[in-house]
């Protein structure tokens, strides 16, 4: 993994920090034209496949139907619910399709049976890629200064840095700290008023599913649903939580305030991780860097755009070679706040 020789904590004033040896142009005029071009065959392919392997999990779950059988149930099965979210990932960025419509029904169809509203998310999704790496104005996982660490009592501390990854659902309903607005209601301060009928709509499929569910438990009892469907839910959860964490949280990534932040810098302010025998079935999620210097790009080419911009990015490209436990245990006790003051400000850990 390449790293900063700076300490942990160091601010470096924008005034004397050197611009960027490339440009936003270098990078894309480096990257084969086919790789922005989406292929409906190809990203249908993916998204069929997907459904075909949830079926056949809950095929093989209610014939096997054994307890001994059921947690593996549950981490496959909540491994592919991560796996179908990505897939309406890409059609939030409208890197599924070049369709409009396609994309907003392949996202509720993907993303409504894991109770995300799809177009609540998309447009909350959208600040966070226009916004990266900006601690005033980023949408998720950005870092609280010590000042706002040293103000929150033990309980607070306990659910942000003890019970993060399920912080997911909390995040649909609340927000964030600090920047409040539901993700379900359309006057939420996250939406245009031009966006109001998008968001009612991913919000009533969401009651309609919400529905469903309750009208299975009552149907089959309350255990069957948590067997069929809340636990695999709950994996999913966490699987969400620690790769967009992981996204966003490392020592070495720099975070940036208002006056000294411009896109590009914001954008490579991620990192790739490898996740090993998960990177094909998660469609590649963890190639992360070039994803947000080009959102619009399908999931199934981000390793061709990844091999073509390394070279030009040099030691400004992040790249993790650890274990996701070890970068994971690692963030999660030397990633607590940023200082109070600084334009240009890395992760602190308590004393």
């Amino acid at each position: 993994m390449q790293l900063s020789t700076r300490p942990i904590g160091f601010v470096a004033p924008s005034s004397v920090e050197p611009e960027l040896p490339f440009t936003l142009k270098d990078l894309k005029d480096a990257i084969p034209e086919y790789c922005f071009k989406p292929s409906v065959a190809r990203s249908l392919s993916y998204f069929f496949l997907d459904i075909g392997i949830v079926a056949s999990l809950y095929a093989i779950a209610h014939a096997i139907n054994s307890w001994l059988f059921f947690p593996l149930f549950w981490v496959a099965q909540g491994t592919m619910f991560w796996a179908l979210f990505v897939i309406g990932h890409d059609c939030g960025h409208g890197s599924f399709s070049k369709h409009k419509w396609l994309n907003n029904l392949i996202g509720h169809i993907t993303h409504t049976p894991i109770l995300v509203p799809y177009h609540g998310w998309r447009i909350s999704h959208r600040t966070h890629h226009a916004n990266t790496g900006n601690i005033d104005t980023d949408e998720s996982w950005y870092p609280i200064s010590k000042q706002t660490y040293d103000g929150m009592d033990s309980s607070a501390k306990l659910l942000r840095f003890g019970f993060f990854l399920l912080a997911y659902p909390f995040y649909l309903f609340f927000r964030s700290p600090g920047r409040q607005g539901s993700h379900f209601l359309p006057s939420s301060p996250l939406f245009r008023p031009s966006e109001k009928w998008d968001v009612i709509t991913s919000t009533t499929c969401i009651a309609l599913f919400i529905g469903l569910l309750v009208g299975i438990g009552f149907v089959f009892g309350p255990l069957f649903l948590i067997n069929y469907y809340i636990m695999p839910y709950l994996v999913f959860i966490v699987w969400l939580d620690l790769v967009t964490y992981l996204h966003h949280t490392e020592p070495d990534i720099p975070w940036y305030r208002n006056d000294s932040w411009y896109f590009l810098k914001g954008a490579i302010s991620t990192i790739d991780r490898d996740y090993g025998i998960f990177n094909s079935i998660h469609h590649n999620i963890g190639t992360h860097v070039a994803h947000h210097l080009f959102l619009n790009m399908p999931h199934y080419y981000l390793k061709d755009a990844t091999a073509a911009i390394k070279p030009i990015m040099g030691e400004y490209f992040r790249e993790s070679k650890d274990s996701i436990w070890t970068s994971l245990w690692r963030s999660a006790r030397e990633c607590i706040y940023v200082p109070n003051e600084g334009q240009k400000v890395y992760y602190q850990k308590e004393p």
